[in-house]
């Protein structure tokens, strides 16, 4: 138990020497196999995506014209002025015949409280020092799709814990991408849950919306973990908000280890059908006005409401029914001969 309240204290502190932050829940929009950042355009991308956010999410969302905060009627997360998108790829279990099934999500407890989820991801923005909000038309990537080599991923910007908890509620370590976090993804029989954190740049060139690469217009500052983010280059010298992505995958019902593959694989791979390190997030911001820019400098706190920037939260059953159906029809659910990957997913 003095272990657990030393924890949350660490990650407490952590947090609050950067002053508040803004966490809530973002249910699932979404499950589909697009991309308008990677592959705009597209459908039957390489690899499927979870999606959450703002409902006028689609294929192209060519920033020169597609306005998110005018276009979406609804967001599947809690604050209503956020109708940006996020999105990570899907974790499946790989059972020993060959077929797989996507490993269900679940909200995330902590140190600040139980955030309430139908699917998707909990979303952070944590300020240090004074921020400059994104803007209109900004967006990027965090991770690497293609990558294999653990050693080539920062640990301190992407990782996956075990969470030995059956409970989602009860605090497991200590602040994201730290102690035993990794950077694969665990494969254990005592995790009850994994979750996943991916944290994103906090440094831009205070130019270019975007880059060719969604990366290169962005830049990690000094020291990493979610501290809101270090000094910042010469090159990169506008400090933005930290975003940082929770996920919990639920794998209570793959503990078997009778139904792991045989071949010394893991049970568990993305939608690329690759591990831990190329876990990514993609993410294009769609906050009303200056919204986003009040709750940063107004000390907007977790998930409530904040009068002095104009900020509501929402009840979940609101954000809950905000979905849209799928632009790449396939199936999803369920077991499935194969991973969405090429042609369409047939169940098995």
């Amino acid at each position: 138990m003095w272990t657990s309240f030393a924890a949350l204290a660490l990650f407490a502190h952590s947090t609050a020497a950067q002053g508040n932050m803004l966490r809530f829940a973002c249910s699932q929009l979404v499950v589909d196999r697009v991309d308008p950042l990677v592959n705009p355009g597209m459908i039957y991308t390489p690899h499927l995506h979870q999606i959450v956010g703002g409902n006028s999410f689609s294929i192209t969302m060519d920033p020169t014209n597609h306005d998110l905060p005018a276009k979406s009627t609804c967001t599947s997360c809690s604050f209503k002025e956020d109708l940006s998108n996020y999105w990570t790829a899907v974790m499946f279990f790989k059972h020993k015949n060959g077929t797989y099934k996507r490993v269900p999500q679940v909200g995330n407890g902590g140190p600040q409280g139980k955030l309430v989820n139908k699917g998707g991801l909990d979303v952070y923005y944590i300020p240090s020092g004074k921020v400059t909000a994104f803007k209109k038309g900004f967006r990027m990537l965090a991770g690497n799709a293609a990558e294999t080599n653990p050693s080539k991923v920062a640990k301190g910007n992407i990782c996956h814990r075990c969470w030995t908890s059956p409970n989602e509620d009860q605090f497991v370590g200590s602040a994201p991408c730290t102690g035993t976090d990794t950077v694969d993804i665990p494969a254990d029989p005592k995790c009850k849950m994994i979750r996943q954190t991916i944290i994103f740049p906090t440094c831009w060139d205070g130019k270019n919306l975007d880059s060719p690469d969604h990366k290169s217009h962005v830049a990690y500052g000094q020291g990493s973990g979610a501290n809101g983010g270090g000094a910042c280059p010469s090159t990169h010298p506008v400090k933005l908000p930290q975003i940082m992505y929770e996920l919990m995958w639920n794998v209570t019902t793959f503990a078997d280890k009778s139904l792991w593959p045989t071949d010394g694989s893991s049970p568990f791979v993305y939608s690329m059908n690759v591990g831990g390190p190329a876990a990514h997030g993609d993410y294009v911001f769609g906050w009303k006005d200056n919204s986003l820019q009040l709750a940063m400098d107004k000390n907007c706190n977790l998930n409530r409401d904040c009068p002095a920037a104009g900020l509501h939260a929402s009840q979940p059953a609101e954000y809950n029914a905000c979905t849209v159906p799928q632009q790449a029809p396939e199936e999803v659910d369920g077991w499935l001969k194969a991973l969405p990957l090429g042609d369409k997913a047939v169940k098995a």
